[in-house]
């Protein structure tokens, strides 16, 4: 099972890709987040195994989120 986090600050598309990734039995989503901060939150309190992030957040570059 392959956990994954998502992170991108439009609910439709963390919507959309919650729709599509449900779909597969080799995947868990285990959260989501709508910022940078939110993310390293999350990444603090769970195990994942990938993160689909964003580079175009509002408040931090996807790229320096990473980072940290």
């Amino acid at each position: 099972m392959i956990r994954l986090a998502l992170c991108d600050d439009h609910a439709l598309v963390r919507a959309g890709l919650v729709q599509i990734l449900a779909t597969r039995k080799d995947f868990q989503i285990v959260g989501e987040a709508a910022d940078g901060p939110a993310l390293i939150t999350l990444l603090r309190g769970q195990a994942v195994d990938v993160v689909l992030l964003d580079i175009g957040l509002p408040d931090a570059s996807g790229i320096d989120v990473a980072a940290a």
